[in-house]
């Protein structure tokens, strides 16, 4: 009306009328005829319309474009508050327009006005539109699914981001649905109704025109997108031109067109909610987003599996129009155990082929779920499955309970007595043809398939047990202290490398494999040890860290075909109660125990090292988790082990005692003419043989070493990594030293047993090898050890055998050195 012509106004002013209305009432009704034009004075009124509500500013007209155009009303006016209008009948504004006709043109120029502009709106929408097209996300795919504290979690940091409109990074492993999450912030905050676009940063070109446009020419993502959301997806393959303008745009919400020109364009302001998404974080972003959101990977929200394959058992059944499947606890069992590398793209791809092969049956079984492999899994046969029998046996009070309280605990004190009180040699005394004919071969024999099974029936902590029973009943009180761990993990090594030391020091410089009740000591000084530690730590603490046969046969069980693991899926979705670990009383399937005895959690382990087979955990699990796995020997070497520099100190001691074993051999061939009946001569040559052959390995890492710094290749592992790789030689080294004793003497166990007891045992039979046989598998064990350690050696170094050729050497050598003596 302020353009209108003073005369026009003039000729208006004195038929307006006041007229006032209350609070709530309405004025004009959509769809209906109009009667009036209003002019508001003062008062709060509110434009109903059919897409969005607004309220009206002072000086306002009502109802004047639906006059001139002759149409019903197209909004419904409310008061808000008190009104007051001035106000003009429509008959008496109709007059006034013929009377006047400027009312209709100045009307009609800017009814033109506002179609240029609305044109000008549409072909710019237009535009914006075909840019954005190709990137729109219509529609979040759905809701984080699961109750875990992952889950919930998730859900907090979600609801966090949409509070506000700052910026978001999204970071995690390939396969988790980042992008829907990035959906679910946007549909869930107040923007809801702005267009949210993806965009691959792998494809961006290095310039920026796509995302920031070009000056004076096609708009870019961000100028189109106005105040919606931009997901920058894979981030961390933005081409490196762009990382510099993207943390700009993080920084202040601004940004630069692309131009070609020597002028530089002027900064433009970024309106729309950037979310990044990534496989990890990126360090020149993280610290300039609002929201920082880390997605946690399936393998560690076994918890959830249960519910979200059962979400996409009903979408894909649904799609397919099929009656909806349900999933077996086995099936389930079977996909807990596995570590879903790609996630749930991975679980969703699994679930979809289960399902086209159920052939119209109602349920998903074991058969029909077939996840890949991962490493930890690979070339495992579960023993246990194959064989129902021994899953029964080893569930069962026999193993190990009754053979160690019905046989070992009653078998031990004997042999110690007849070591004591027996003829003292052992071709007179079964008992030391026992512990030296038979124990070492067979348990060096069954280390590589069994690993470190013997310590299930160790007469050492079997009485250790039972002095820790003892004192718990004698003294109620008394409370068993908790393990020193950090303090055992640093030093308990140390201590049992150094009593391993001294236990062959002293079996060399007084002769025990001949002297029984010098043997005998040697058993009672372990046992002891097992007593002590058991009387004042909880379970078998002497076992775990001390013991010196412990410490050997944990090194060597290393290389065993058979590893106990336990389905880390499973016990994080289904366990709550970590029975086989801390123990506690029946449920379900699983039995009463008192947990680990070494305090090692299948699910966790890496290696054989600390586990004694005692199956403790087979038997107090609920869940069937537990397996005894067939492998290929000593895997763990090469993929999950953890090094360790006392276990390469014992390993390379255990390899140096094959020398310590033929020291007066030695001292004939290399001619020394040495006194070795000369106690300080005899022990300065032992420690003198200990330690001199860990030169020819340390040798040949040296020149590996300096052969990768010459050529300035990737960094080379380190020796103490690498030592493992003479792990098998060690094992058949000693093998080849004991084989004597136990073809040639452990044979004679019958005589023996009757000459003990000083009866004539002369006419029983004896098994003995002849001497060509056992030389000959003395060459073939140390054969086999030279080449089990050029392999392992290889697996474990990952470098071309080229580039390890003098460890191999090394490893060669010490097998000419170890055929030479034995």
């Amino acid at each position: 009306m302020s353009m209108l012509p003073d005369r026009v106004l003039r000729a208006i002013a004195p038929l307006l009328q006041e007229i006032s209305f209350n609070a709530g009432e309405i004025i004009v009704v959509s769809d209906e005829q109009i009667d009036r034009l209003y002019i508001l004075q003062e008062g709060q009124v509110e434009i109903q319309g059919k897409t969005e509500n607004y309220c009206l500013l002072t000086g306002s007209i009502v109802n004047l474009k639906e006059i001139l155009l002759q149409q019903p009303a197209k909004n419904t006016v409310k008061t808000l508050t008190q009104a007051k209008f001035l106000y003009l009948g429509t008959d008496k504004f109709r007059d006034l327009i013929q009377q006047y006709p400027e009312v209709s043109q100045i009307f009609s120029q800017q009814l033109a006005q506002e179609i240029d502009e609305l044109s000008s709106q549409l072909i710019f929408e237009q535009e914006r539109q075909s840019i954005l097209r190709p990137y729109l996300i219509t529609k979040a795919k759905r809701g984080i699914i699961g109750k875990s504290r992952y889950a919930v979690r998730l859900r907090q940091d979600v609801k966090k981001a949409t509070d506000d409109q700052g910026s978001v990074l999204i970071f995690g492993e390939p396969g988790l649905e980042k992008d829907n999450l990035a959906a679910l912030i946007h549909y869930s905050s107040s923007t809801r109704r702005e267009a949210i676009i993806k965009v691959d940063c792998g494809t961006l070109q290095a310039s920026g025109s796509e995302l920031f446009g070009r000056e004076g020419g096609k708009l870019g993502l961000i100028e189109a997108l106005g105040k919606g959301t931009l997901i920058l997806n894979n981030i961390q393959d933005l081409p490196s031109e762009l990382l510099n303008p993207v943390v700009q745009l993080l920084k202040t919400q601004t940004y630069i067109s692309v131009n070609r020109s020597s002028t530089p364009p002027a900064q433009k302001i970024c309106q729309a909610r950037l979310i990044l998404i990534s496989e990890k974080t990126i360090s020149p972003i993280n610290s300039l987003v609002s929201h920082l959101i880390k997605v946690p990977p399936l393998r560690v929200r076994k918890s959830d599996l249960a519910d979200q394959i059962n979400y996409y058992i009903s979408i894909i059944s649904r799609r397919k129009r099929i009656n909806k499947p349900h999933i077996t606890p086995e099936a389930l069992r079977k996909l807990q155990g596995y570590d879903f590398p790609n996630n749930l793209r991975e679980l969703q791809n699994l679930t979809e082929r289960a399902i086209v092969q159920l052939s119209g049956e109602s349920e998903l079984t074991e058969e029909i779920i077939w996840p890949s492999k991962s490493k930890k899994q690979q070339f495992r046969l579960n023993l246990l499955n194959a064989y129902p029998r021994l899953r029964y046996f080893l569930r069962s009070a026999w193993w190990p309970d009754r053979i160690n309280y019905g046989i070992t605990l009653t078998a031990f004190p004997i042999i110690i007595a007849i070591l004591f009180f027996g003829p003292q040699t052992r071709d007179q005394n079964f008992a030391l043809n026992l512990f030296w004919a038979w124990w070492w071969p067979l348990i060096l024999i069954g280390f590589p398939f069994v690993g470190r099974l013997w310590c299930s029936v160790c007469p050492f902590m079997i009485y250790g047990e039972v002095t820790q029973k003892l004192s718990v009943w004698l003294f109620p009180n008394h409370q068993l202290k908790s393990w020193p761990r950090e303090t055992a993990e640093k030093w308990g090594g140390w201590f049992l490398f150094g009593l391993f030391t001294l236990i062959l020091l002293w079996e060399e410089l007084w002769e025990l494999p001949n002297t029984a009740y010098l043997s005998a000591c040697l058993l009672l000084l372990i046992t002891a040890g097992a007593m002590i530690c058991s009387a004042i730590f909880e379970r078998r603490f002497w076992c775990r860290y001390l013991c010196p046969i412990g410490g050997m046969n944990g090194m060597f069980a290393k290389l065993s075909m058979t590893e106990l693991r336990a389905q880390q899926g499973t016990c994080s979705a289904e366990c709550t109660t970590y029975q086989c670990y801390k123990g506690g009383p029946q449920k379900g399937e699983g039995l009463e125990t008192n947990g680990c005895p070494l305090y090692s959690h299948p699910a966790q382990l890496q290696d054989n090292r600390d586990c004694v087979l005692c199956m403790t955990c087979l038997k107090a699990c609920p869940h069937r988790s537990v397996k005894l796995n067939l492998r290929p020997p000593g895997i763990e070497l090469w993929t999950t082990h953890q090094p360790r520099l006392y276990e390469v100190a014992l390993l390379f001691l255990l390899l140096d005692t094959v020398f310590l074993h033929k020291l007066p051999e030695i001292n004939t061939i290399l001619s020394l003419g040495l006194d070795l009946t000369n106690f300080w001569i005899h022990l300065s040559f032992s420690i003198v043989i200990l330690s001199l052959p860990v030169i020819l390995p340390l040798m040949g890492y040296g020149i590996i070493k300096l052969a990768f710094y010459w050529n300035k290749k990737t960094l080379c592992r380190s020796f103490v990594e690498l030592a493992y790789g003479y792990l098998p030689l060690a094992l058949m080294a000693n093998l080849a030293y004991y084989l004597p004793l136990g073809l040639g003497e452990g044979g004679r166990i019958l005589p023996l047993t009757m000459a003990t007891f000083g009866l004539n045992g002369g006419n029983l039979p004896i098994f003995v090898a002849h001497p060509a046989v056992i030389t000959f598998l003395q060459g073939v064990s140390l054969i086999f050890g030279v080449i089990c350690a050029i392999i392992l050696s290889q697996k474990i170094s990952r470098q071309s055998f080229r580039s390890f050729i003098p460890q191999h050497l090394s490893i060669i050598g010490l097998g000419i050195l170890f055929w030479w003596i034995v």
